[in-house]
């Protein structure tokens, strides 16, 4: 009769341990979509010299929570996987971002406010929304965040690739959203 007490006691300290663990995880979130969610044609590209650019630009609202205690700042890369038909598109380059942020509003990855801008796929140092081409289906956003122990003074104008280079050995955590967008 005692051990289905105890097993139970066990069971909810684990399940609250677990769940309280969980509330303190490094997140990213928007206010726009939801992980996984299909975004507004708002956020979509507008460039007159590319027929598949045909939002306004709008870069969406992020917030994040829980950031590693050694945080001196934070990279936020936006990458499209299924972009240049496999190759992949970089829609934004962003770092220098200081830890006592807790996100960005909308339009500021846009108007470039809070960050140093580096040099995405188009070759913009701000949000560069999305522009799939039409019957693509729908291409996954890749909102990547990395908390780093790196002091915010890297020089603006650095690709994806050079920033992860710098990041390397300097990465405390990361965390992701995914946005959905087709035409």
């Amino acid at each position: 009769m005692m051990k289905p007490i105890l097993y139970t006691a066990l069971a909810s300290t684990l399940l609250w341990s677990v769940a309280s663990q969980a509330s303190e995880l490094f997140q990213l979130q928007s206010p726009a979509f939801a992980d996984n969610g299909l975004m507004d044609k708002k956020f979509a590209g507008n460039n007159s010299q590319n027929a598949n650019c045909t939002g306004e630009n709008i870069s969406p609202a992020l917030v994040w929570s829980n950031l590693p205690a050694q945080t001196q700042s934070l990279v936020l890369v936006v990458h499209d996987p299924e972009g240049a038909k496999g190759l992949g598109v970089t829609h934004l380059v962003a770092y220098n971002i200081a830890p006592s942020a807790a996100g960005f509003a909308e339009n500021a990855l846009r108007d470039g406010k809070g960050f140093t801008g580096g040099k995405n796929t188009p070759g913009t140092d701000r949000w560069y929304g999305p522009c799939p081409p039409p019957g693509s289906g729908a291409h996954h956003y890749t909102f990547t965040l990395i908390a780093t122990s790196l002091p915010p003074s890297l020089p603006a104008g650095l690709t994806r690739e050079q920033l992860f280079d710098k990041v390397k050995g300097h990465a405390l955590a990361a965390t992701g959203l995914i946005g959905r967008f087709g035409q």
